[in-house]
């Protein structure tokens, strides 16, 4: 044995022996001294003794770290793997966002449905953008050749103007590329650079108004939480009629749904056990379903809880007209509904807890000038994969910020469709729910502040429900959240600078509330970083700053995280994808504005029923121990087998992953610039086009949500 492995036969070491264990089968599996009291000692004779230890601990910690980072190399090679066989079943699939607008396959069975409706954009106007797209990626595609051959042949502009260099360079001789370059150079000079940096300062203008009003919201939200302040109830004394304490006027439940069968238990359940006196209370299920097994699924189940005692109506429209807004105003017609002084609104994934109504009816004793009681949303999938986890961020800024802020404020904000309780005199009063917008919800709101309402946004009470789980559903709900305002927008103009509000009001409305927020933020989203960001790459006349690119944006980022600040490691991703959705939201705004493609199209957002399954069980459990409902538990299990059949049936036919065109190709145009400011030595320009091009890469291959094998 060599001289150098004589310490393992020591025999007067007294160390403790330890196995290392390696998962690896190719590493041997060895037994290691551990370090002994001599191993920390060092004198002069036993120096020789302990230089040996030393060298001992040594390769047993570099054994260690070998070992780990062959695990780590193991996990990378493996994620790579699982990526490249993810891109190669898109590539095989050949489904691209164009598919939406085909009818169904052959054989699948034929729908009307508003979840089934596909968002069919006009053809004109997709393949118009997606044209404009295309142009922009060819035309840099030959600029980056053409750049790359002129480096080649020696014009490194690097920090020089690009007149200054040309002015320096020999023009005595020259071949027919350096005349054509220089010739291209003269025209990026004289005619592309100057409107390309007058753009570009626009949107930069744009940009740092957007940032002075998200950070104005932020000091807000800051000084409520520094002074506690907060909305407050009245106090409320016993009821004369029951003798119970509290105030419990008549309250109005509805639940809109249309062929949600994966929810539609659970939000039943959660309403039918509110804390409230069932002689005041009346819940109204309005079903728009076409779907007749579904229709059926939802009957049973309102009538198994009206023979449990519950005070709940199943109401189903012969013509469905007007999507949700439709549905609520055909509810709201009906006579008993003068008999009653609130009503509540919870979206069929909704699950208020049982407090809900006393912790929100309260807000409008002896306040008549409150219409609306909002509360903030709680998400039970918000860590299922990436797209949630950014969602949730999102979100939590939107309520904890941007409506709590609002609501202190100058109480009025946009009524978010759901976990909110309105006065019905306010609504009486604005005109009811109208069909003219696919934001109902923001239309009623709006004119109800017109009307001088206002508006409780509770951030302590909360109420579960789900976030779209896949890129599919999440764009097609953000196509309608952003062209709806638009449409409202031209449509309600007129009406708020001839209403009687104050001028404070009306500036909030108009400039901050959508021209600031809701097309402003989209516009300048995707023209600044995903075009003109781009185009200065080719065009290096005109140039963006290191902290538009950089600096203001990651500001920005971080202060959006802060509402949900267990999502800090995502704050990357986050500014990333925010970018990233720029095109559907800037798209969709486009279409609101000019009323073009699917500004009108409703599409119901697909939901998972994630939380539905344990919570309907646990229920059901408990309401067996106490008596037989109406109709017997094996009937229940029967119809949850036949939606999970009817669920198979659906995947095989509908549900897959798709390639985005308009994502992809922006990912090479971005990654083709990022390749061009090489040339240049632009580093933070080439991290964040690099950056933000695999971003678009990963959505354009439908890779950042739910995955179908």
């Amino acid at each position: 044995m060599a001289p150098s492995f004589d310490w393992w036969a020591s025999e007067g070491h007294k160390g403790t022996p330890v196995v290392v264990k390696m998962e690896n089968p190719n590493w041997a599996m060895v037994e290691l001294e551990g370090p002994s009291e001599d191993d920390f000692i060092i004198s002069p004779r036993r120096s020789d003794k302990a230089r040996n230890k030393n060298a001992r601990q040594l390769t047993w910690i570099l054994l260690l770290k070998a070992h780990r980072a062959a695990g780590c190399l193991t996990s990378l090679a493996a994620a790579a793997l699982g990526l490249a066989s993810a891109i190669r079943r898109r590539v095989a699939s050949g489904r691209t966002d164009h598919d939406d607008d085909q009818e169904p396959a052959e054989g699948a069975e034929p729908s009307t449905s508003a979840e089934d409706a596909r968002e069919v954009e006009n053809p004109a106007l997709k393949s118009r953008f997606y044209s404009c797209i295309k142009v922009f990626l060819w035309v840099s595609l030959i600029l980056l050749g053409f750049e790359v051959a002129a480096y080649l042949k020696g014009w490194h502009f690097g920090s020089v103007p690009q007149w200054q260099y040309l002015l320096a360079a020999p023009l005595g001789v020259k071949d027919a590329f350096n005349s054509l370059y220089s010739r291209w150079v003269l025209i990026r000079v004289e005619y592309l650079a100057p409107p390309l940096q007058f753009l570009a300062s626009a949107c930069i203008v744009l940009f740092l108004i957007q940032s002075m009003d998200r950070l104005v919201l932020c000091l807000g939200c800051f000084w409520i939480r520094f002074k506690k302040i907060k909305p407050v109830a009245k106090p409320v004394g016993a009821d004369p009629e029951s003798g119970q304490s509290g105030y419990f006027p008549m309250v109005l439940v509805q639940i809109p749904m249309c062929n949600e069968k994966e929810v539609y238990q659970q939000s039943i359940a959660a309403v039918c056990n509110l804390d409230w006196p069932k002689p005041s209370l009346l819940i109204q299920v309005l079903d728009d379903s076409d779907d007749p097994m579904t229709q059926l699924l939802i009957k049973e189940e309102v009538q198994k809880w009206q023979q449990e005692g519950a005070n709940i109506v199943y109401r189903h429209r012969v013509i469905r007209d007007g999507y949700k807004a439709g549905n609520l105003k055909s509810a709201m017609n009906c006579s008993y509904v003068k008999d009653y002084e609130f009503v509540a609104i919870f979206d069929a994934d909704f699950q208020p807890t049982p407090d809900f109504l006393k912790r929100t009816i309260p807000y409008f004793k002896d306040n008549e000038e409150v219409g609306l009681v909002q509360a903030r949303w709680s998400f039970v999938n918000k860590d299922e994969n990436l797209l949630t986890r950014l969602q949730n961020i999102n979100l939590a800024f939107h309520f904890e910020v941007e409506q709590q802020v609002n609501g202190i404020f100058i109480n009025f904000f946009g009524f978010n469709g759901t976990a909110g309780v309105w006065r019905i005199k306010a609504l009486e009063e604005s005109g009811g729910w109208l069909e003219r917008t696919t934001v109902e919800d923001m239309d009623i709101a709006v004119r109800a502040h017109l009307h001088g309402w206002k508006f409780v946004f509770l951030n302590d009470v909360e109420c579960q429900c789900e976030l779209p789980e896949s890129y599919e559903a999440y764009r097609k709900q953000q196509h309608r959240w952003h062209s709806g305002p638009m449409q409202l927008f031209r449509l309600c103009l007129p009406d708020i600078i001839r209403s009687k509000i104050s001028v404070w009001k009306k500036f909030n409305l108009i400039f901050l509330f959508f021209l600031l927020r809701k097309l402003i933020l989209p516009f300048y989203s995707f023209t600044l970083f995903c075009i003109i960001l781009p185009m200065t790459m080719f065009v290096p006349e005109a140039e963006l700053p290191a902290w538009v690119v950089c600096y203001i944006p990651a500001t920005m980022s971080f202060l959006n995280i802060l509402p949900a600040p267990k999502s800090f490691p995502f704050i990357v991703p986050y500014l990333l994808f925010e970018n990233t959705m720029s095109v559907t939201k800037f798209n969709a705004m486009i279409s609101g504005l000019f009323q073009l493609g699917s500004a009108y199209e409703w599409v119901v957002t697909k939901k998972s029923g994630r939380s539905s399954e344990g919570d309907l069980v646990g229920l059901v459990e408990k309401e067996s121990n106490k008596h037989q409902r109406g109709v017997s538990v094996p009937d229940l299990e029967e119809m949850k087998e036949e939606i999970r059949q009817q669920e198979q049936r659906a995947s095989r036919k509908k549900k897959h992953n798709r390639i985005y065109l308009k994502e992809l190709s922006l990912a090479f145009l971005l990654l083709t610039a990022s390749a061009r400011s090489l040339l240049s030595a632009q580093g933070i320009h080439f991290y964040f086009l690099l950056f933000q091009g695999i971003s678009f890469l990963l959505v354009g291959l439908d890779l950042i949500g739910e995955q179908v094998e």
